[in-house]
């Protein structure tokens, strides 16, 4: 069953023979307690196999042993067993795993290995080039078309093919750590994806990948290994040992306990009793569907993840987890499953050295103990790390350059002539020799000249020299699959039962809804006040049954609480989008089948919707007046449960089908018009035309609205016979608006929903079963770009020989330029080059020292601590810290995790939204003012926060434009863009789309050098950067410090939080700040040349290890300075340096500069903002222009949904503008207007909900960064939608208008057209404002949602403004639609002399029953305009009045 720990995989240095100490690690006192054991193991062992592999001996905590049920063991119980087992991490976990591997070999089992070989592998994509490849409006429609060519064949496809693998052969094998190395984009991703059978289908692929011999159909691969990707995908509101759980539950143990019985057999047989703690602790991890199980707090244990093993993982909504915790339950995501062969991409990023180190290495334990298989890509690991492996995989440009064993890696590079330099990382070495710009520095061949060696010649070396011959000759031999062992390969789909399965999505989709519990509480309040509103409007003081016409209007209310039942619903469609990621990934994982997954979302909610449903009914049921009979109240109530549950599956359904949440929003609501315009109420039967009579019989509220208006109609209130007639009045009003009188019809309706809830259901599933997450990431390539990397495959052949020759040809010329565009080289060397770029970036500005003296910070103590009963009212994160950062200076900010690096660095540089400051802060010996300050500091956070639509130059010409003096000329300006885009070497990606992070656009190292980019163009003389490093590899951090290193040169004083430098990256630093835990300072100075300055203070205190030649300055200090050894050591090492004499020099520097120098003057400027108002209003229109143009998932699908509505309308109500006999005519024209507006309307509103949200973090960062003020932005913002609704409504209106056949007048028209563009004005902007004065888009939406709601009910036709109760005719007067409607109205129909059948004119029919007066038409307009400019002024005041980024 250790397999199962296997799985935990984790690395060892068997050096440590802990077995010959002589002495069990368990020493019990006394003979009784052995003999009192022994006679309890006796009683075990006579036990039948099944109990006996679940009884263990436990010794508690007072030394007492007793036997247990190992299925019972509560969570106490586990941490103390582990606490015994495994005390502490670093140092226990190897001792356990040799122990249960001592345990195994004693009987002679034998482990099941796994051997991975990949032969021949190539990988192709196919994708567009250059400016095809950006998501422009054109694009996107011309793809359409396109795609549908291609796919009927009329045209060949324009999509280029693009080399990701070429040729990749090679062999992992078990028992071995394997490392696999390489820049940027080299396709480590691809080959990891690759092993793990998990490519997607749209790559082109050949050759072949073997487990141990088999195929990948012959086995299940995605359970065979474990692939860990370098997204965090984790559902944020469960914590982190409930996601750990969740997922061993759903992968099961694998072959554990068949493994345990065998080993007990063997040992009852060999009559060897086992150490009881081990013994308990196989047979806890060999039982399935535990929901909690010890291998969990054993995976937790060993990735340091027990601080937060209770905190919620979080997600952009709500704080939770740091980055690089996350990182860490994405890897035990895996490691607490039974896989036995781990393939780990990039898991470092976001963790500092030694906690990767700790990871690593209890991953090594583990795979050279238990005789695991891995791969492990990492981006930048510390010697200490990369010491740890035993083999290297180096991948360049899609190639294999070396594999084979560490230790001949640096011999292989020195046959070629490459030799790495003294205090350089390995890792490193071996990415930057591949690249043209840093290969020359390595050259060791004096002698001969230098010429580049290109991938492709070092691959065909490799395969000469004698490890590459050995690893060909292996190749040849096919693996003996006799010698596999019948475990090693998981040929079941899943890993437990179904039934646990189901089990395991029950209870966590039960605490997801506890956890969500406020969307529940929210809607049902939501419910509430609709309700109360509904009844209060519809009293039934109010509601005589005497005429038709009353009846029209409890049609109307019962047309209404089927509408709000129905999208009650809908917060199903945000609610499933959100879980898709994650479900998908663990669906490709096969942790559970996609039917699992969504039955407990389905009948979880039942409750929930019996409780909604029901608190309607009950409130408005007799209050509004419907039938006084309990039998109708309960069908009432049965009907609108099973409206309400089909609504739910509809929009689940529809969620599955969109998988992006603007898609869906689109497709949902059109599935809820087709509804609703269909359903019976919008438009009579009668009325519907012959071509669209399926669409009414397919309408589930078709048989809503007929199930009710049956079982109210048909009750005895109704029954008085009208004169002259012989109908009764219930049958009377059923047959005006052309539904069937019959009750059966009642029943038929319930069948009819219940049908749909479970077709709905079951193609709910399948699309979960069947589609696939939507588009991938992918990155804009250029011509050139391209036609280098298919040199490189085709191998335009360069033959060995041709080394010596100086002679190129053209292709090699290409080859080149491809790998120069990777980069790096020392990251201090300066070169001519460099001097001449030095003197360019003069635009003048005054170098200024920042100094600061005991600073504080404190935030309000947590609930969650004070409920642990800590006494105190604040929690102190930042205890007195004092330090001055000056001119040409590179200072390094440090610590672990959570000493308060980036706290420090806010509170800096005032970016602190809450909380308590105190001390002093000064600019060159002035206090430091906010608004000045901002104008000449810049701040890279960490996250690289841009507008997702704009291409780096664009994103760089902006904040030029808006943060350089207006003295600076357009010619300076863009030269100075320029010189920064060399700089930053952003240059040979101006024209790349920048993207969301994690989702398309430019990859993270990319990202982080546009950030640093955005604030140099700025000119400012003190720069923050939070952690620059962070997220990439060696190569790349070497750009982005070598982009640091030049801004320093430059005379600016620049500040970097760091979490895990090298020694290169280290070096580059000249002054260091170090805080512990808490956030108390323990050193601040000079680092010196190779830190012999920091090395020899903390080397003089008594007790500290010296550190070890070549080891990493940066790794020893955090490990010497850890609360483990200062609690070794019993010293406090911020006392300590608080009396050192480095604290003394330190005060008196401080002292120094907090004086202004003589003759300066404090800094001044004339205006808050560099740039006029109106140019700050350009400038954020320029912006929003591109971000429109290049967005067609909103710009284009609105579009497109306009006219897809326009013409469904037209078709629907074909020429019924035209006819005017009787009321009904009158009111299916009102019906159209009705539902287009609210339609297209609350479409705009909801869809620019997101757009307006991602936006909005872009400009805190902005505005923080004292680009602009809030007006321009909102100005931009707003005027960018003027152009693009105008479009929309001209299509709408000229479509509609045609088909419906209005009267063609150019008056009439002209009012169409204007009350038209104006509603959808303000529903766009009232959207816009929702989320300004709410925390995120979600949370806009709910809200928003229920004034639509109320919207929809007073607009006048539901309820006609005559009808309306006076105590609710106030609201009829501010809600927006009513205005609309009154205006479309009253322009169409207040003027017409016609008459009525009943003999009215219809003139005077529209003003008695609506009381909609035709003079009144000019103010309807102003009105109108008014909602429009009210709501975007609303929109621009919240948007500076309220901030709602907490730091």
């Amino acid at each position: 069953m250790i397999i199962m720990e296997s799985r935990e995989g984790f690395r060892a240095n068997s050096s440590n023979i802990w077995r010959n100490s002589g002495r069990d690690v368990f020493s019990r006192s006394s003979r009784e307690e052995d003999d009192e054991e022994a006679l309890k193991w006796a009683a075990i062992e006579r036990l039948p196999t099944n109990l006996r592999l679940q009884r263990g001996i436990l010794t508690e905590e007072k030394g007492c042993p007793k036997e247990i049920n190992v299925k019972n063991l509560g969570l106490v119980d586990r941490m103390n067993l582990l606490e015994r087992l495994v005390k502490i991490a670093e140092e226990d976990n190897e001792k356990f795993l040799m122990k249960l591997r001592g345990r195994i070999d004693r009987v002679g089992i034998r482990l099941p290995t796994i051997e991975v070989r990949f032969e021949h592998l190539n990988v192709d994509a196919e994708a567009y080039i250059g400016g095809r490849a950006l998501p422009t409006i054109f694009n996107f429609l011309v793809n359409i078309l396109e795609g549908s060519l291609n796919y009927l064949h009329l045209l060949p496809s324009r999509k280029k093919t693009l080399p990701i693998l070429h040729d990749v052969s090679g062999i992992v094998k078990p028992g071995r750590m394997t490392l696999l190395l390489g820049p940027p984009s080299s396709g480590k991703t691809t080959l990891l994806l690759a092993l793990a059978g998990k490519l997607g289908s749209d790559l082109q692929v050949s050759g072949r990948v073997t487990y141990n011999g088999h195929e990948m159909d012959e086995f299940v691969p995605q359970r065979t290994s474990a692939y860990i990707s370098q997204y965090d995908l984790h559902i944020g509101e469960m914590t982190v040992r409930e996601t750990l759980a969740f997922s061993a539950r759903c992968q099961g143990v694998g072959a554990n306990y068949e493994m345990l019985a065998e080993l007990s057999r063997r040992e009852k047989e060999a009559n060897i009793k086992p150490d009881p703690d081990l013994d308990i602790y196989m047979k806890a991890s060999s039982i399935e569907g535990q929901e909690a199980s010890v291998v969990t707090e054993y995976v937790i244990k060993i990735l340091g993840l027990e601080v937060c093993a209770d905190t919620v993982v979080g997600d952009e909504m709500f704080r939770g987890i740091s980055g690089g915790q996350k990182k860490r339950v994405t890897t035990g995501e895996m490691m607490v499953g039974p896989s036995r062969v781990l393939l780990m991409d990039e898991i470092s990023t976001g963790l500092d050295s030694s906690t990767t180190f700790q990871i690593v290495n209890s991953i090594k334990q583990s795979i050279h103990i238990l005789e695991g298989t891995s791969v492990i890509s990492l981006l930048q690991p510390a010697p200490e790390t990369y010491d740890l492996f035993d083999d290297v995989i180096l991948l360049a440009d899609g190639q294999v350059v070396y594999q084979g064993p560490r230790e001949n890696v640096l011999e292989f590079f020195e046959y070629m002539g490459f030799k790495c330099p003294e205090r350089k990382a390995v890792a490193d070495f071996l990415q930057e020799v591949t690249s043209k710009k840093d290969q020359e520095q390595y050259w060791i061949r004096k002698t001969e000249a230098y010429s580049f060696v290109t991938v492709q010649e070092f691959s065909e070396a490799f395969r000469l020299f004698h490890v590459g011959r050995k690893l060909g000759d292996e190749l040849g031999v096919a693996f003996d699959k006799t010698k596999s062992h019948p475990a090693a390969l998981t040929t079941k789909k899943y890993g437990v039962s179904k039934k646990e399965l189901l089990k395991a999505c029950i209870s966590r989709e039960y605490l997801l809804m506890k956890r969500n519990s406020f969307v529940y509480i929210f809607k049902m309040t939501q419910l509430t006040f609709l309700a109360t509103t509904t009844m209060t409007l519809f009293l039934r003081t109010e509601m005589p049954k005497k005429t038709i016409v009353d009846g029209t209007v409890f049609m109307g209310a019962m047309f209404f609480t089927i509408l709000t039942i129905t999208f009650n619903g809908f917060s199903e469609l945000g609610l499933s989008i959100i879980k898709l990621p994650v479900f998908y990934k663990q669906r490709d994982l096969l942790f559970y089948p996609a039917w699992v997954y969504s039955l407990p979302t389905w009948f979880l909610k039942i409750p929930v919707t019996i409780l909604e449903v029901a608190t309607w009914v009950i409130l408005t049921y007799y209050v509004i007046g419907f039938d006084p009979d309990a039998g109708r109240f309960f069908r009432q109530l049965l009907l609108l449960i099973c409206i309400h549950q089909m609504a739910s599956a509809v929009f689940r359904f529809i969620a599955a089908l969109g998988r992006n949440i603007i898609v869906a929003n689109t497709v949902g609501s059109f599935a809820f018009l087709a509804f609703i315009v269909l359903g019976g109420f919008v438009l009579a039967r009668d009325d519907i035309k012959s071509w669209w009579a399926w669409g009414y019989w397919l309408s589930p509220l078709m048989y809503g609205q007929n199930g009710m208006a049956v079982n109210e109609f048909l009750g005895k209130d109704w029954r008085q016979v009208l004169p002259n007639s012989t109908e009764t009045i219930g049958v009377a009003v059923l047959k005006s608006r052309g539904l069937f009188p019959e009750a059966k019809w009642y029943w038929i309706s319930v069948g009819a929903l219940l049908g749909y809830m479970l077709v709905f259901n079951i193609f709910n599933i399948l699309a979960l079963t069947f589609l696939n997450p939507l588009g991938k990431p992918q990155a804009v390539l250029s011509e050139e770009e391209l036609a280098a990397r298919n040199a490189i495959k085709t191998g335009d052949a360069i033959e060995l020989a041709v080394r010596d020759s100086s002679v190129y040809t053209e292709t090699k010329e290409i080859r080149r330029s491809i790998s120069s565009k990777s980069m790096s080289s020392r990251v201090g060397t300066i070169t001519e080059a460099d001097k001449r770029k030095k003197r360019g970036m003069v635009l003048p500005f005054v170098p200024l020292s920042l100094t600061f003296d005991e600073i504080r910070y404190s935030v309000d103590m947590p609930q969650e601590m004070k409920a642990q009963g800590v006494p105190e009212d604040k929690l102190e994160l930042l205890k007195g810290v004092s330090g001055s950062f000056r001119p040409g200076v590179l200072t390094a900010l440090m610590g672990i995790s959570g000493a308060g690096k980036t706290t420090l660095m806010d509170v800096l540089a005032g970016r602190k939204t809450g909380g308590y400051t105190d001390g002093r802060i000064s600019i060159s010996g002035y206090p430091k003012k906010q608004e000045t300050f901002a104008r000449i500091s810049g701040y890279c956070e960490q996250t690289d926060i841009h507008s997702p639509h704009v291409t780096v130059s664009e994103s760089l010409q902006y904040s030029a434009w808006l943060r350089l003096p207006p003295e600076v000329d357009s010619p300076t300006k863009k030269m100075f863009i320029e010189e920064v885009m060399e700089l930053v070497e952003l240059t040979p990606l101006n024209k790349a789309l920048v993207g969301l992070p994690g989702v398309n656009g430019l990859s993270t190292e990319q990202r982080k050098r546009l950030t640093i980019a955005v604030e140099l163009v700025a000119n400012p003389s003190i720069i923050f950067m939070d952690e620059p490093t962070s997220g990439l590899d060696a190569r790349a951090a070497a750009i982005v410090m070598r982009t640091v290193r030049n801004t320093v040169d430059t005379g600016r004083t620049v500040v970097c939080t760091i979490h895990q430098p090298s020694i290169d990256i280290f070096d580059a630093f000249d002054e260091l700040l170090l805080l512990k835990r808490g956030g108390e300072e323990i050193y601040f100075g000079p680092l010196g040349r190779h830190s012999c300055h920091l090395i020899k203070y903390f080397e003089d205190i008594d007790g500290v290890s010296k550190i070890k030649d070549g080891y990493n300055p940066a790794t020893w200090m955090l490990e010497v300075t850890s609360g483990a050894q200062e609690s070794a050591l019993g010293v406090d090492f911020a006392e300590i340096y608080k009396n050192s004499e480095l604290y003394k020099r330190n005060k008196e520097l401080i002292n120094e500069n907090s004086q202004p120098p003589p003759g300066s003057t404090d800094i001044h400027f004339r205006t808050q903002y560099s740039q006029s108002f109106w140019t700050q209003c350009m400038a954020c229109l320029w912006k929003q222009h591109w971000s429109y143009w290049r967005n067609p998932p909103y710009t284009a699908v609105r579009f497109l949904f306009t006219t897809f509505i326009a013409l469904m309308f037209g078709t629907i109500f074909w020429d019924m503008g035209s006819k005017r006999e009787k009321q009904q005519d009158l009111f299916n024209a009102m019906g159209s207007m009705y539902a287009a507006v609210t339609f297209i309307g609350v479409q705009n509103a909801v869809s620019v909900q997101p757009v307006v949200s991602i936006e909005r973090t872009v400009f805190y960062r902005e505005r923080a960064a004292g680009m602009y003020s809030a007006f321009p932005y909102a100005f931009g913002q707003v005027m960018i939608e003027i152009p693009y609704i105008f479009v929309q409504t001209i299509v709408y209106g000229i479509i509609v208008y045609a088909m419906i056949g209005y009267e063609w007048t150019i008056v009439k028209f002209f009012w169409q057209l204007f009350f038209m563009y104006f509603t959808l004005l303000y529903f766009t902007f009232y959207g816009m404002m929702t989320v300004a004065v709410t925390p995120n888009h979600n949370i806009a939406a709910i809200i928003s949602s229920a004034f639509f709601a109320l919207w929809n009910l007073f607009s006048g036709f539901i309820v006609p403004r005559t009808r309306i109760p006076i105590w609710w005719r106030w609201y009829y007067y501010i809600c927006p639609v009513a205005w609309t409607l009154y205006g479309l109205v009253v322009s169409q129909f207040g003027d017409v002399k016609e008459k009525l059948e009943s003999g009215q004119m219809v003139s005077e029919f529209v003003s008695s029953y609506f009381g909609f007066d035709y003079d009144f038409l000019g103010f309807v307009a102003v009105i109108n305009v008014g909602f429009a400019v009210l709501f975007g002024f609303i929109f621009a005041y919240s948007i500076k009045a309220f901030n709602f980024q907490t730091r």
